[in-house]
């Protein structure tokens, strides 16, 4: 076992996660410093304003991206090397792709959502932030834009540069609201929806030049042809990576709703932990052309997602009864419970990296994540009706645990067997 640690510790893969994972621990640091600061200035109830508009933000701009994000880390990963000239294409496609999404979902969401807004969460003072969101959306396609390019060059160090650089103006600007107090649940999605295309803008210096690629279009069925999957899936999945938050919304009342908001943004932190160790994992499973180089590269992965996060469950939960009063306020004392549990859920999350990774980029199967999306979301939905209702936010955190339990079991099973079938 001390030969195998020393192995992992010394592969290249460990110390571009290393890379990533420092970089998206200031990340979070900094995003955490964001909602506490937010969460004190705004209250609960405002605070709760926020949040669902950004879950709505967040859930619009998954569906906008029509699989973009999956689709460039492949595609561009795949050819930068041997056809550069193809690569940009696909850059040049992802861009294109993501905007004429975001003016579709802009001019139909805007007059819609009056009446989305009243009918499914029964709460009229949500239209505004409602609407800001939906301009968000075009913001948060072109800053993934610029972070998916940035990992499908394996551009580590600068996607570190722009994920951090945008989060510390946007807590910078924060504290200057405050200052002249001017900070209020409108002022606060403004700025949640400015300062990404800032981040879009910095980043797009750091890429080849893909602007004057010509047709593009050229690779559009390639590009669609594996995106279509990935889309299906990413549509659905984003609903049920967020129930929770949408059931939250429309039967809690705005106070819970903010105490439940605050638990899930300080346990975001392991999704975050997530998605870097997923940006190194993904190119490098898209590389390999050989059962036995993903089977090894797998199996250290997994031990390393596992010893993560055994080790952050069992320091996050203790740590939680101080961080939450101490950070967020008296007010929020509450969080701490649901928090516990998504905690928990979200480790699960984490070890799934392997399974999730791998049915995606080397066995090249969104397909399989449509109907495992599928099936989650009936759950979920099912699940979080009940348990919402009748256990309240906590009944949101264990909606959770459920719905990340089934999304490791699943696919898990699916990789051995796929695996074990091919010796």
């Amino acid at each position: 076992m001390r030969n195998y640690l020393k192995e992992i510790l010394e592969t290249k893969t460990f110390v571009q996660t290393l890379i990533t994972s420092s970089g998206t621990i200031v990340n979070g640091i900094l995003g955490l410093i964001f909602y506490f600061v937010l969460a004190r200035s705004l209250g609960p109830v405002s605070f709760g304003v926020f949040s669902a508009s950004v879950a709505v933000l967040t859930l619009l701009g998954d569906i906008a991206n029509v699989g973009s994000d999956t689709g460039t880390v492949r595609f561009v990963g795949k050819y930068i090397n041997s056809d550069q000239a193809k690569a940009l294409k696909f850059l040049k496609l992802s861009l294109e792709v993501r905007m004429i999404s975001w003016l579709v979902f802009l001019v139909a969401g805007w007059f819609l959502v009056p009446y989305l807004v009243t009918a499914f969460f029964a709460k009229p003072g949500l239209i505004l932030p409602i609407r800001l969101a939906f301009i968000g959306v075009g913001s948060y396609l072109l800053f993934s834009f610029s972070t998916y390019a940035l990992q499908s060059l394996q551009k580590y160090w600068v996607w570190n540069g722009v994920n951090i650089g945008t989060n510390l103006m946007r807590l910078l600007v924060t504290f200057v609201l405050i200052y002249f107090g001017i900070l209020n649940q409108t002022s606060a999605l403004t700025l949640y929806v400015i300062v990404p295309a800032l981040g879009f803008l910095v980043g797009l210096t750091f890429l080849p030049k893909f602007l004057g690629t010509k047709n593009e279009f050229a690779v559009a069925r390639e590009f669609f042809h594996y995106n279509v999957w990935v889309a299906i899936f990413t549509l659905i999945a984003a609903f049920g990576g967020r129930i929770d938050t949408l059931l939250s919304t429309r039967f809690l009342s705005l106070y819970d709703l903010g105490i439940y908001s605050s638990a899930v943004q300080l346990a975001s932190v392991v999704p975050s932990i997530v998605f870097a160790i997923g940006t190194v994992v993904a190119p490098k499973l898209a590389g390999f052309d050989s059962d036995l180089k993903a089977k090894n590269y797998l199996k250290k992965v997994q031990l390393f997602t596992l010893f993560l996060a055994v080790i952050g469950v069992l320091f996050a939960i203790p740590l939680a009864r101080f961080v939450i009063p101490f950070f967020y306020g008296k007010n929020y004392f509450d969080a701490i419970y649901p928090f516990s549990v998504l905690i928990v859920a979200q480790a699960i999350f984490l070890i799934s990296i392997p399974a999730h990774t791998s049915v995606f980029y080397y066995f090249e199967n969104p397909k399989l994540f449509v109907f495992i999306a599928l099936g989650n979301i009936i759950l979920t939905i099912s699940a979080g009706w009940y348990l919402i209702t009748n256990f309240g936010f906590m009944g949101a955190a264990y909606t959770v645990l459920i719905g990340n339990m089934f999304n490791f079991v699943v696919p898990a099973f699916w990789v051995v067997r796929k695996f074990t079938n091919q010796k």
